[in-house]
């Protein structure tokens, strides 16, 4: 499946209601993640891609953008994929404050990344 055309992919330019969210399978990445990635481009296919740092911005602001986008839209399914560091587990932080604010419950996976670029899915 091939993604659907998309831009910007900055949680905070991106619009809520943008129409590549319409029944979207979200890939909500932390910014460094696809640096270290190995395999980075294996995970995005058939995903509209979202990213942010937890720790340099405001995670606050992120759950509520978030919570809006899976408001706004029918989002099948969201993907987080973070580093190992505790800072950049705050993604998940958002994702389920999101989804607590909006009262949607959507199909929710976690990838972590090692700093040596393997990565390891985790149980949500």
């Amino acid at each position: 499946m091939q993604n659907k055309v998309q831009w910007p992919i900055k949680i905070d330019l991106i619009s809520s209601k943008a129409l590549f969210f319409e029944n979207a399978n979200i890939l909500f990445v932390a910014d460094c993640a696809p640096v270290v990635l190995k395999n980075f481009h294996t995970l995005t296919s058939g995903k509209q891609i979202i990213i942010g740092c937890p720790k340099f911005n405001d995670a606050q602001a992120y759950a509520a953008k978030l919570s809006e986008i899976v408001k706004l839209n029918n989002i099948v399914s969201i993907t987080v994929i973070h580093m190992e560091v505790p800072c950049c587990t705050g993604l998940k932080w958002v994702v389920n404050k999101a989804l607590e604010n909006c009262g949607k419950a959507v199909l929710t996976r976690e990838i972590e990344v090692k700093v040596g670029g393997e990565s390891i899915e985790l149980k949500w």
